[in-house]
């Protein structure tokens, strides 16, 4: 009996298997399956970055709260200027931020006014220190001045009643300040959820631990652990789980009572010790288990108690690639975070890229200027989902789609930017 004698199944060396589902309606499975929490907490400002908003903000106050200048200079009022040549204005005052000027701006008058100071009244515009000339009778200034240079309105950045912020942002160092220009200490958060992980697999031994012959660190945890705590969600590290029954059982049950997610990375293959899919269809449901991609199609999505479960491949790159393409949205849905699209963008590929038809590939690769600054795509090297150090060395997957055969240098293609996606 030869190879062509033995009839088989699809293997993970092959580009098509009629049993997977395409990307797309992976991820449209697994949004539907997902309810945004409704549970919401109110935390301090500080305590806010990277949580996700529960409620629309709306101002309670103009910002800035009244006209002020946007320069070190003098407030003037433009229609006391000649058309033409100079004048001299007298100084009758001076107005610093937190300091106004008390009186009323008369005809020939001007005022010293600081940046943020509010503009004395009687006043429209403010010169630049820099455009005007102190001489002995007053102010010089010259002509072509208009009502309402170098001057902020109240409200200009936002009004009262504006919307601040919308329901469903993730809350970035910008939007911290934004929050405390309109006075709020406190914002109303969606509730955290809560991830479970560990991996499967006799051959796995943590760090520090001595390897014998055939056995490997678990890298897995460590990459999934960063992932997670960039998203900002509550971490349950279950450690490493042997290829045993039992053992995943005992695991399923635990990580299923504890967490609104659980991620499992090995055991979703096709080999005799792979139990993962098993043991989830024991306890939950599976939804589908093989996705046309590459690489990362041994990939398990169903449910476990009231949590959703990713069972992931075992292999290094497969993790971070599945997570990518649909935990880490899953995760954003659930804590109801909107408007945070993956960046993707065309660029030439400066590389030649093998790959069949059958399913869309995620290469990793590295998004840089050529010698005439024009944006450029390469790939990393060896595409192995075992490398793991082309992810370390990546900026960018270049995506193929399913039918795609290959790239020459110079073509087009999708690039899937990291900035994006963490």
């Amino acid at each position: 009996m030869n190879k062509s004698d033995i009839k088989r199944g699809a293997s993970c060396r092959d580009d098509f298997d009629p049993a997977s589902i395409l990307p797309e309606r992976a991820l449209a499975q697994i949004f539907a399956a997902i309810q945004p929490v409704a549970e919401t907490e109110s935390v301090s400002l500080r305590s806010a970055l990277g949580r996700v908003l529960a409620r629309d903000i709306r101002a309670g106050i103009n910002v800035p709260s009244g006209r002020n200048s946007a320069m070190d200079g003098y407030a003037i009022n433009a229609a006391a200027l000649p058309a033409g040549g100079t004048a001299i204005l007298g100084l009758v005052g001076a107005s610093f931020a937190g300091q106004p000027f008390p009186g009323r701006l008369g005809p020939g008058e001007c005022v010293r006014i600081m940046t943020g100071a509010l503009m004395p009244a009687g006043a429209d515009s403010v010169i630049m220190q820099e455009e005007a000339e102190t001489t002995a009778g007053g102010i010089r200034i010259g002509a072509g001045v208009k009502p309402g240079d170098n001057v902020r309105e109240a409200g200009e950045d936002l009004a009262r009643g504006d919307r601040v912020l919308a329901k469903g942002a993730r809350l970035a160092p910008a939007d911290l300040g934004v929050l405390a220009s309109v006075g709020l200490a406190e914002v109303e958060v969606s509730r955290n959820i809560k991830v479970a992980f560990f991996s499967t697999g006799d051959e796995l031994r943590s760090v520090g631990e001595p390897l014998a012959d055939g056995l490997i660190y678990d890298s897995n945890r460590y990459t999934l652990y960063g992932m997670l705590a960039r998203l900002g969600v509550e971490i349950i590290d279950l450690g490493i789980v042997r290829d045993d029954p039992a053992l995943l059982d005992r695991a399923f049950l635990r990580a299923g009572d504890e967490a609104d997610i659980v991620i499992t990375s090995g055991g979703v293959s096709v080999g005799e010790a792979d139990y993962v899919k098993e043991t989830l269809r024991a306890r939950g449901e599976v939804a589908f288990w093989k996705v046309a991609m590459k690489p990362g199609r041994p990939l398990t999505f169903g449910r476990l108690g009231r949590a959703c479960f990713f069972g992931l491949p075992g292999n290094p790159v497969s993790v971070m690639v599945t997570f990518y393409q649909f935990v880490q949205p899953a995760i954003r849905k659930m804590l109801g975070e909107t408007g945070a699209p993956t960046i993707t963008l065309k660029a030439p590929c400066a590389s030649r890229l093998k790959k069949r038809p059958g399913r869309i590939e995620y290469q990793r690769g590295i998004l840089s200027r050529d010698k005439h600054g024009r944006l450029a795509a390469h790939k990393t090297g060896a595409q192995d989902s075992g490398i793991l150090s082309s992810m370390a060395a990546a900026n960018c997957f270049i995506v193929l789609p399913l039918e795609n055969d290959g790239v020459e240098p110079g073509d087009m293609v999708d690039v899937q930017l990291f900035h994006g996606l963490v």
